[in-house]
Protein backbone atom coordinates (compact mmCIF):
# COMPACT_ATOMS: atom_id res chain seq x y z
CA UNK A 1 0.00 0.00 0.00
CA UNK A 2 1.49 3.73 -1.12
CA UNK A 3 2.06 5.61 2.27
CA UNK A 4 3.04 8.99 1.36
CA UNK A 5 1.86 11.71 -1.05
CA UNK A 6 4.61 14.32 -2.50
CA UNK A 7 2.42 17.40 -3.18
CA UNK A 8 4.77 19.91 -5.26
CA UNK A 9 3.01 23.44 -5.46
CA UNK A 10 3.89 25.36 -7.97
CA UNK A 11 3.32 29.11 -9.48
CA UNK A 12 5.23 29.76 -13.31
CA UNK A 13 8.25 27.51 -12.07
CA UNK A 14 9.02 25.28 -15.08
CA UNK A 15 12.70 25.71 -15.09
CA UNK A 16 12.74 24.28 -11.43
CA UNK A 17 10.52 21.53 -12.41
CA UNK A 18 13.21 19.08 -14.69
CA UNK A 19 15.27 18.94 -11.46
CA UNK A 20 12.84 18.39 -8.89
CA UNK A 21 10.50 15.48 -10.47
CA UNK A 22 13.84 13.66 -11.74
CA UNK A 23 14.87 13.94 -8.42
CA UNK A 24 11.81 11.92 -7.45
CA UNK A 25 11.70 9.59 -10.52
CA UNK A 26 15.10 8.00 -8.14
CA UNK A 27 13.82 7.96 -4.93
CA UNK A 28 14.31 4.55 -2.96
CA UNK A 29 10.84 5.12 -2.07
CA UNK A 30 9.04 3.70 -4.93
CA UNK A 31 5.47 3.59 -4.00
CA UNK A 32 4.79 7.84 -3.82
CA UNK A 33 2.12 9.24 -5.12
CA UNK A 34 3.56 12.53 -6.84
CA UNK A 35 0.98 15.39 -7.04
CA UNK A 36 2.01 18.78 -8.61
CA UNK A 37 -0.32 21.51 -7.95
CA UNK A 38 -0.06 24.46 -10.60
CA UNK A 39 -1.50 27.92 -9.37
CA UNK A 40 -2.74 29.16 -12.59
CA UNK A 41 0.94 29.27 -14.08
CA UNK A 42 1.18 31.55 -17.10
CA UNK A 43 3.97 29.82 -18.33
CA UNK A 44 4.13 26.19 -19.25
CA UNK A 45 4.23 24.16 -16.13
CA UNK A 46 1.64 22.29 -16.33
CA UNK A 47 1.81 21.27 -20.20
CA UNK A 48 5.31 20.27 -19.52
CA UNK A 49 4.17 17.78 -16.80
CA UNK A 50 1.53 16.18 -18.64
CA UNK A 51 3.87 15.63 -21.43
CA UNK A 52 7.16 14.34 -19.77
CA UNK A 53 6.18 13.22 -16.21
CA UNK A 54 2.38 11.25 -17.39
CA UNK A 55 3.07 9.46 -13.17
CA UNK A 56 2.55 12.77 -11.60
CA UNK A 57 -0.65 13.68 -10.86
CA UNK A 58 -2.02 17.45 -11.75
CA UNK A 59 -4.22 19.34 -9.99
CA UNK A 60 -4.30 22.55 -11.66
CA UNK A 61 -5.76 26.04 -9.91
CA UNK A 62 -7.70 28.75 -12.32
CA UNK A 63 -5.64 31.49 -10.24
CA UNK A 64 -2.53 31.64 -7.78
CA UNK A 65 -3.51 31.19 -4.63
CA UNK A 66 -0.18 31.00 -2.72
CA UNK A 67 1.64 28.56 -1.34
CA UNK A 68 -1.19 28.00 1.18
CA UNK A 69 -4.26 27.38 -1.31
CA UNK A 70 -2.02 25.08 -3.31
CA UNK A 71 -0.73 23.30 -0.09
CA UNK A 72 -4.52 22.34 1.17
CA UNK A 73 -5.51 21.44 -2.20
CA UNK A 74 -3.44 18.93 -2.71
CA UNK A 75 -3.95 17.58 1.29
CA UNK A 76 -7.24 17.21 0.47
CA UNK A 77 -6.67 15.45 -2.49
CA UNK A 78 -4.50 13.39 -0.36
CA UNK A 79 -5.27 9.52 0.52
CA UNK A 80 -1.94 8.26 2.22
CA UNK A 81 -1.10 7.96 5.88
CA UNK A 82 1.55 10.98 5.08
CA UNK A 83 1.81 13.58 2.76
CA UNK A 84 5.29 15.15 2.01
CA UNK A 85 5.49 19.19 1.35
CA UNK A 86 8.18 20.00 -1.27
CA UNK A 87 9.05 23.18 -2.74
CA UNK A 88 9.29 22.89 -6.86
CA UNK A 89 12.77 24.36 -6.63
CA UNK A 90 14.25 21.44 -4.61
CA UNK A 91 16.41 18.47 -5.60
CA UNK A 92 15.87 15.51 -3.27
CA UNK A 93 19.06 12.92 -2.48
CA UNK A 94 17.67 9.45 -3.27
CA UNK A 95 16.75 8.08 0.16
CA UNK A 96 14.90 11.72 1.45
CA UNK A 97 11.33 10.35 0.87
CA UNK A 98 12.07 7.03 2.35
CA UNK A 99 14.08 8.67 5.24
CA UNK A 100 11.30 11.05 6.14
CA UNK A 101 9.03 8.20 6.04
CA UNK A 102 10.76 6.29 8.69
CA UNK A 103 11.10 9.16 10.74
CA UNK A 104 7.74 10.15 11.54
CA UNK A 105 6.47 6.79 12.35
CA UNK A 106 9.18 6.00 14.58
CA UNK A 107 8.24 8.85 16.57
CA UNK A 108 4.96 8.14 17.92
CA UNK A 109 4.17 12.18 18.82
CA UNK A 110 5.20 13.52 15.56
CA UNK A 111 3.41 15.97 13.62
CA UNK A 112 5.97 17.11 11.41
CA UNK A 113 9.74 15.82 10.69
CA UNK A 114 11.73 17.95 8.42
CA UNK A 115 14.40 17.60 6.36
CA UNK A 116 17.91 18.90 6.11
CA UNK A 117 18.10 21.80 3.45
CA UNK A 118 21.20 22.29 1.86
CA UNK A 119 21.97 25.76 -0.07
CA UNK A 120 21.73 24.78 -4.33
CA UNK A 121 24.14 27.08 -4.61
CA UNK A 122 27.02 26.48 -2.37
CA UNK A 123 26.33 23.04 -0.89
CA UNK A 124 28.23 22.95 2.09
CA UNK A 125 26.14 25.00 3.67
CA UNK A 126 22.65 25.25 5.75
CA UNK A 127 19.88 26.43 4.17
CA UNK A 128 17.28 25.42 7.02
CA UNK A 129 17.97 22.95 9.49
CA UNK A 130 14.69 23.41 11.24
CA UNK A 131 12.50 26.30 12.08
CA UNK A 132 12.74 27.85 15.83
CA UNK A 133 10.49 30.89 17.25
CA UNK A 134 11.39 33.17 19.75
CA UNK A 135 9.76 36.13 22.19
CA UNK A 136 11.35 38.75 19.39
CA UNK A 137 8.24 37.67 17.47
CA UNK A 138 11.40 36.64 15.36
CA UNK A 139 10.81 33.24 12.75
CA UNK A 140 14.38 31.81 11.61
CA UNK A 141 15.73 28.85 10.22
CA UNK A 142 18.18 27.07 12.23
CA UNK A 143 21.76 26.82 11.19
CA UNK A 144 21.13 29.48 7.76
CA UNK A 145 24.54 29.73 6.04
CA UNK A 146 25.98 27.92 8.69
CA UNK A 147 28.30 24.58 7.73
CA UNK A 148 26.04 21.28 7.30
CA UNK A 149 28.51 19.52 8.97
CA UNK A 150 27.50 21.09 12.28
CA UNK A 151 23.65 19.65 12.24
CA UNK A 152 24.18 16.23 12.06
CA UNK A 153 21.53 14.95 14.84
CA UNK A 154 18.08 14.76 14.75
CA UNK A 155 16.50 17.83 17.16
CA UNK A 156 12.83 18.58 18.56
CA UNK A 157 12.58 21.52 16.71
CA UNK A 158 9.61 24.69 16.81
CA UNK A 159 8.32 24.26 13.57
CA UNK A 160 9.03 22.14 10.28
CA UNK A 161 9.74 24.07 6.84
CA UNK A 162 6.85 22.84 4.92
CA UNK A 163 9.10 23.24 1.96
CA UNK A 164 11.15 19.85 2.49
CA UNK A 165 8.89 17.80 5.22
CA UNK A 166 6.51 14.72 5.89
CA UNK A 167 3.10 15.64 7.49
CA UNK A 168 1.17 12.84 9.47
CA UNK A 169 -2.96 13.10 7.89
CA UNK A 170 -4.00 12.03 11.04
CA UNK A 171 -2.75 14.75 12.98
CA UNK A 172 -3.57 17.29 9.97
CA UNK A 173 -7.77 16.04 10.80
CA UNK A 174 -6.93 17.46 14.48
CA UNK A 175 -5.14 20.75 13.88
CA UNK A 176 -6.58 21.71 10.71
CA UNK A 177 -4.86 22.71 7.22
CA UNK A 178 -2.88 26.11 6.70
CA UNK A 179 -4.38 28.99 7.40
CA UNK A 180 -5.01 30.40 4.18
CA UNK A 181 -5.38 34.20 4.86
CA UNK A 182 -1.34 33.62 5.39
CA UNK A 183 -1.19 32.95 1.22
CA UNK A 184 2.54 32.62 2.02
CA UNK A 185 5.45 33.12 4.31
CA UNK A 186 5.15 31.79 8.04
CA UNK A 187 2.03 29.66 6.94
CA UNK A 188 4.33 26.42 8.19
CA UNK A 189 5.60 28.19 11.63
CA UNK A 190 1.54 28.89 12.43
CA UNK A 191 1.01 25.42 11.86
CA UNK A 192 3.93 24.15 13.75
CA UNK A 193 3.08 26.41 16.40
CA UNK A 194 -0.95 25.01 16.75
CA UNK A 195 0.71 21.88 16.83
CA UNK A 196 2.84 22.72 19.50
CA UNK A 197 -0.22 24.08 21.54
CA UNK A 198 -2.57 20.48 21.33
CA UNK A 199 0.78 18.61 22.19
CA UNK A 200 2.54 17.38 19.42
CA UNK A 201 6.35 17.20 18.40
CA UNK A 202 8.31 18.38 15.39
CA UNK A 203 11.57 16.91 14.35
CA UNK A 204 14.73 17.63 12.49
CA UNK A 205 16.02 14.85 10.47
CA UNK A 206 19.77 15.25 8.90
CA UNK A 207 19.57 11.64 7.18
CA UNK A 208 17.47 13.34 4.80
CA UNK A 209 18.63 15.51 2.38
CA UNK A 210 17.45 17.95 -0.18
CA UNK A 211 19.38 21.11 -2.44
CA UNK A 212 17.19 24.55 -1.93
CA UNK A 213 17.84 27.16 -4.33
CA UNK A 214 15.81 29.43 -2.05
CA UNK A 215 13.60 32.18 -2.97
CA UNK A 216 12.38 30.37 -6.57
CA UNK A 217 8.94 32.14 -6.78
CA UNK A 218 9.38 35.16 -5.14
CA UNK A 219 12.68 35.81 -6.58
CA UNK A 220 15.31 37.30 -4.15
CA UNK A 221 16.39 37.38 0.04
CA UNK A 222 14.85 40.44 0.42
CA UNK A 223 11.89 42.23 -1.53
CA UNK A 224 9.02 44.38 -1.63
CA UNK A 225 6.79 41.22 -1.67
CA UNK A 226 8.40 38.75 1.07
CA UNK A 227 9.05 41.57 3.31
CA UNK A 228 4.98 43.06 3.26
CA UNK A 229 3.60 39.51 3.85
CA UNK A 230 6.07 38.35 6.47
CA UNK A 231 5.73 41.43 8.58
CA UNK A 232 1.78 41.07 7.87
CA UNK A 233 1.59 37.31 8.72
CA UNK A 234 4.07 37.65 11.68
CA UNK A 235 1.47 39.89 13.43
CA UNK A 236 -1.08 37.31 12.77
CA UNK A 237 0.47 34.86 13.81
CA UNK A 238 0.94 36.00 17.39
CA UNK A 239 -2.39 37.06 16.95
CA UNK A 240 -4.12 33.46 16.18
CA UNK A 241 -1.43 31.33 18.61
CA UNK A 242 -0.94 33.71 21.91
CA UNK A 243 -3.43 33.92 24.27
CA UNK A 244 -3.66 37.26 26.79
CA UNK A 245 -1.19 36.39 29.04
CA UNK A 246 1.32 35.58 26.66
CA UNK A 247 0.83 38.22 24.98
CA UNK A 248 1.38 40.65 28.50
CA UNK A 249 4.61 38.17 29.07
CA UNK A 250 6.20 39.06 25.69
CA UNK A 251 5.39 42.20 25.14
CA UNK A 252 8.45 44.01 26.00
CA UNK A 253 10.62 41.41 23.70
CA UNK A 254 8.39 41.86 20.79
CA UNK A 255 7.95 45.64 21.10
CA UNK A 256 12.07 45.76 20.76
CA UNK A 257 11.46 42.85 17.97
CA UNK A 258 9.53 44.33 15.86
CA UNK A 259 11.30 48.06 16.26
CA UNK A 260 14.84 46.32 14.93
CA UNK A 261 13.48 44.78 12.23
CA UNK A 262 11.56 47.64 11.55
CA UNK A 263 15.15 49.83 11.47
CA UNK A 264 16.66 47.06 9.40
CA UNK A 265 14.41 46.85 6.46
CA UNK A 266 14.44 50.79 6.29
CA UNK A 267 18.21 50.55 5.57
CA UNK A 268 17.60 47.95 2.99
CA UNK A 269 14.94 50.75 1.51
CA UNK A 270 11.76 48.48 2.73
CA UNK A 271 10.84 50.22 5.49
CA UNK A 272 7.13 51.59 4.43
CA UNK A 273 6.35 47.86 2.59
CA UNK A 274 7.52 46.53 6.41
CA UNK A 275 5.38 49.06 8.46
CA UNK A 276 2.47 48.15 6.24
CA UNK A 277 2.83 44.95 6.80
CA UNK A 278 1.93 44.90 10.67
CA UNK A 279 -0.94 47.21 9.67
CA UNK A 280 -2.15 44.87 7.78
CA UNK A 281 -1.26 42.10 10.21
CA UNK A 282 -3.29 43.81 13.40
CA UNK A 283 -6.27 44.16 10.74
CA UNK A 284 -6.04 40.62 9.43
CA UNK A 285 -6.71 38.83 13.35
CA UNK A 286 -10.24 40.96 13.48
CA UNK A 287 -11.67 40.41 10.00
CA UNK A 288 -14.91 38.37 10.16
CA UNK A 289 -13.42 35.34 8.10
CA UNK A 290 -10.32 34.74 10.54
CA UNK A 291 -11.58 35.59 14.22
CA UNK A 292 -12.96 31.98 14.46
CA UNK A 293 -9.17 30.69 13.69
CA UNK A 294 -7.93 32.01 16.84
CA UNK A 295 -6.73 29.43 19.12
CA UNK A 296 -8.91 29.18 22.49
CA UNK A 297 -7.06 28.51 25.37
CA UNK A 298 -7.82 25.38 27.42
CA UNK A 299 -6.47 24.94 30.54
CA UNK A 300 -5.36 21.19 29.55
CA UNK A 301 -2.71 22.62 27.32
CA UNK A 302 -1.10 25.05 30.09
CA UNK A 303 1.57 23.06 30.37
CA UNK A 304 2.31 22.82 26.61
CA UNK A 305 2.03 26.52 26.52
CA UNK A 306 4.51 26.99 29.78
CA UNK A 307 6.89 24.51 27.24
CA UNK A 308 6.30 26.64 24.60
CA UNK A 309 6.91 29.85 26.20
CA UNK A 310 10.22 28.60 27.33
CA UNK A 311 11.10 27.44 24.29
CA UNK A 312 10.89 31.23 22.92
CA UNK A 313 13.33 32.17 25.59
CA UNK A 314 16.07 29.57 25.06
CA UNK A 315 15.36 30.86 21.20
CA UNK A 316 16.17 34.24 22.19
CA UNK A 317 19.40 33.14 23.55
CA UNK A 318 19.68 31.44 20.47
CA UNK A 319 19.33 34.02 18.71
CA UNK A 320 21.83 36.46 20.39
CA UNK A 321 24.56 33.58 20.79
CA UNK A 322 23.76 33.37 16.66
CA UNK A 323 24.93 37.00 16.22
CA UNK A 324 28.19 36.52 17.59
CA UNK A 325 29.07 33.45 16.34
Amino acid sequence: MKEVTVVIPNYNGMKYLKICLDALRRQTLKDLVILVVDNGSEDDSVSFVREQYPEAELICLPENTGFCGAVNAGIRATKTPYVLLLNNDTEVFPDFCEELLKGIKSRKKAFSVAGKLLQYHDKTKIDDAGNYYCALGWAFARGKDRSAELFEKPERIFSACAGAAIYSMELLQKTGLFDEAHFAYLEDMDLGYRARIFGYENWYLPSAKVYHVGSGTSGSRYNTFKTGYSARNNVYLIHKNMPLFQVILNLPFLIMGFAVKGVFFQRKGLGAQYRKGIRQGLALGYKRENKSKKIRFQWKHLGNYIRIQLELWINLVRVVISFLV
